[in-house]
């Protein structure tokens, strides 16, 4: 019986900071609030709903809805120009997919993330992809994973996420199934070490660890 591995994106298998940043710093610039904002102020968001990540910026909470629409538009346009895989994501996925069932779950828009994975060829890997339409609860809530899991038909498979930040981390904890944190995204050692100790340089390296235990 093949195992189950569920993959975030951003910072775990695709980097789209530069299409994030940018999409953000539009949204200001269009509705012009004056907020003082730097790159790291956002990043240190990602990961979480666009609506948070604006609040956090100090956007008022009844123009969060118009700056988020505003991104949305923005960030369609240059998404898949703009992000790349990040290296050794797709010999990563490939060697997943001869001795697991892959998935996707992360808090971007579903219909966005299947656009960029179809761009990037690799789609076709993936039984199923959960975005933050499909959930009524965000990571780091477990309904992501276990929509996900719910829809691959999940029975007794050993399962694992693959995740760059401690909202997946602890998503992965509260559904109940095996994690591995990655380095090549948001959250850092230190940060990720507060919920889990198996910690790989990037996602080749987290999917061989899951291929070596059992």
């Amino acid at each position: 019986m093949k195992k189950i591995i569920l993959f975030d994106l951003d910072g775990t298998l695709i980097d789209s900071t530069e299409a994030i940043l940018e999409s953000f710093y539009h949204s200001l610039n269009v509705h012009n609030l004056g907020l003082s904002v730097t790159d790291e102020m956002i990043t240190s968001q990602i990961g979480h709903p666009l609506e948070v990540m604006f609040a956090e910026l100090g956007v008022e909470a009844d123009k969060v809805e118009s700056h988020v629409a505003t991104y949305k538009l923005y960030y369609r346009e240059i998404s898949c120009q703009k992000t790349v895989l990040l290296s050794r994501s797709l010999e990563a996925i490939s060697e997943a997919a001869a001795f697991a069932r892959l998935g996707i779950v992360t808090t971007k828009t579903g219909r966005y993330s299947r656009e960029l994975m179809e761009y990037f060829g690799i789609m076709n890997y993936f039984d199923v992809l959960i975005g933050f339409e499909d959930v009524e609860n965000r990571k780091p809530h477990p309904e992501p994973i276990l929509k996900a899991l719910t829809q691959m038909g999940h029975t007794n498979q050993e399962v694992w996420m693959i995740g760059d930040t401690r909202l997946d981390i602890e998503a992965s904890l509260r559904a109940g199934v095996e994690c591995v944190a990655v380095l090549s995204g948001y959250d850092n050692a230190e940060q990720l070490r507060t919920l889990t100790d198996i910690i790989q340089p990037d996602v080749l390296e987290a999917v061989r660890y899951i291929a070596k235990r059992g």
